[in-house]
């Protein structure tokens, strides 16, 4: 399994990597400019990622605009629906708004508000349809 971690903060990015490490493949970006590109260099490489983990507040691109840019990327290389990679966004908002946004703007699939749980993020995992077997 691989997965990209998309996030401003330091402690949230450790956080999410220490949960996911254990079922597959890191990768780290630091903003959605960076997320966007690791998408579309992963996807040119022929080794796309399973799970996307998006912070919606950050600095150059926000998680929603790399989301869309994410979807776009997707639909040049011929990737329906179906077959589309696993967004889960992540906010320190529970605001209404970012989550409609996050779901009928961006086509996320799923939503978390932080503090990030353990458990409630392997649930929320699982929940896409994506075994997790650890490495």
């Amino acid at each position: 399994m691989k997965f990209l971690i998309c996030d401003d903060d330091f402690d949230s990015r450790k956080l999410l990597q220490k949960i996911l490490a254990n079922y597959g493949y890191c990768d780290i970006a630091v903003d959605g400019e960076e997320g966007v590109e690791a998408f579309r260099t992963a996807l040119a490489e022929k080794d796309p990622y399973d799970l996307v983990c998006m912070d919606i507040l950050m600095p150059n691109l926000d998680g929603q605009d790399a989301l869309r840019e994410i979807r776009e990327i997707e639909k040049e290389h011929g990737i329906d629906e179906e077959k589309a990679v696993k967004v889960i966004m992540i906010s320190g908002l529970d605001d209404s708004k970012e989550v409609h946004d996050a779901f009928f703007l961006g086509y996320a699939t799923s939503y978390i508000v932080k503090p990030i749980r353990k458990q409630v993020l392997l649930d929320e995992v699982s929940s896409l349809g994506l075994i997790l077997k650890e490495a």
